[in-house]
């Protein structure tokens, strides 16, 4: 905990990573993709195995993974595997579980951050143990709107513009304790109801999470062009 004093509280981290990402028309997960001659996945988890409060890592994989093994991090004694579900909320559940496994309790904190998400930066990660520390709920990194935001209609025309003033981008990581959303998710699930981020999980629960303000350019890659522009981004910086 010594490390806490110096970049906030210690931590534990899940990243669910079963999903194939298919907007990428890849052959294979979009996680595996290469970026700076290393994999997204091993980018997205470097910002974390280099922070001093790390607890211990658990990633989410689908069950016939064939990628991970190969990996040179895979043999990191910090980084545990779970079995992932079809949902993302699935993924995140089994990964609490193992984290509880594993020693995490109720009041411990738990980053989720997604697996293609690589740009995140120390800084960022920094800001968030910060911000939260003390949060009775918890929260997540995200960005206010930029752009003029359009509320659609079935057939396609605008029904509104919506006041982007008070409409923020989530990003992750998210932040929240061990018990109260592995309470939040599961009870969610046996209630049937649509779980988009682990944030949202905490708003059907009642709870307020807190938006920090984060970079811009925590990108999470989700079609081609995503990709193509932190290649270009990362060429100028490595």
């Amino acid at each position: 905990m010594n490390a806490s004093d110096r970049s906030g509280p210690a931590f534990w981290v899940v990243i669910p990573a079963a999903g194939i990402g298919s907007r990428m028309h890849a052959d294979r997960p979009k996680q595996y993709l290469e970026l700076a001659g290393r994999t997204l996945l091993e980018h997205t988890l470097e910002c974390f195995l280099g922070h001093p409060g790390l607890r211990g890592l658990v990633l989410c994989l689908a069950p016939d993974d064939p990628y991970w093994p190969g990996l040179a991090c895979a043999r990191d004694p910090r980084i545990q595997r779970a079995t992932g579900g079809a949902a993302r909320a699935d993924s995140v559940l089994a990964g609490l579980l193992r984290l509880a496994e594993l020693g995490a309790g109720d009041e411990d904190w738990v980053l989720v951050h997604d697996a293609a998400r690589p740009n995140l930066s120390r800084f960022d990660l920094d800001l968030l143990l910060g911000e939260l520390a003390d949060d009775p709920v918890g929260g997540l990194l995200a960005v206010p709107a930029r752009d003029t935001l359009k509320r659609a209609g079935k057939d396609g025309r605008v029904e509104e513009t919506v006041d982007r003033a008070v409409i923020w981008q989530a990003f992750t990581p998210q932040m929240f304790r061990h018990g109260a959303l592995h309470r939040a998710l599961a009870d969610a699930l046996v209630a049937d109801v649509a779980i988009t981020d682990e944030a949202s999980a905490l708003e059907w629960a009642g709870q307020a999470p807190r938006l920090v303000e984060g970079r811009a350019d925590n990108l999470k890659v989700t079609r081609p062009e995503d990709l193509d522009w932190l290649r270009q981004r990362w060429a100028g910086k490595h």
